[in-house]
């Protein structure tokens, strides 16, 4: 699970096209950012996009594989990117808009989820 300096550097150089991008270490990997959103993440010199049902037939129908970063556990979601993808800059960052749609509306959902700890403290202060 490493990542080389100029496999890093390329795909970085390939998303140009996108605001903000930025990389940050993890687990022997690296993973990909537009503002604050994790849409990608390199494993292996190998890129891999974040994907749900909007997105997802794009890379099955190529037969990429979702990358499995832990055996024997489902897949967390992301699949990788073809290398004549990769190889074009105007239709990486195409396919990487995607990917950070899909990573923008997981946020969401995740925000929305999340209980508010100001109406929890309301209510508990209420009924005490």
């Amino acid at each position: 699970m490493s990542v080389s300096p100029n496999y890093r550097t390329y795909i970085i150089e390939q998303l140009a096209a996108l605001p903000t991008v930025s990389t940050r270490r993890m687990f022997g990997g690296i993973g990909i950012y537009s503002d604050a959103c994790f849409f990608a993440l390199i494993d292996d010199d190998v890129l891999f996009f974040k994907v749900d049902d909007s997105n997802r037939d794009d890379y099955v129908s190529r037969g990429m594989k979702a990358s499995l970063p832990f055996p024997g556990q489902p897949s967390l979601g992301y699949f990788q990117v073809p290398p004549d993808v990769i190889e074009e800059a105007e239709e990486l960052a195409r396919w990487a808009r995607r990917s950070d749609e899909v990573a923008q509306k997981k946020e969401l959902k995740k925000v929305r989820l999340k209980p508010d700890p100001q109406k929890n403290g309301a209510s508990q202060k209420k009924q005490a």
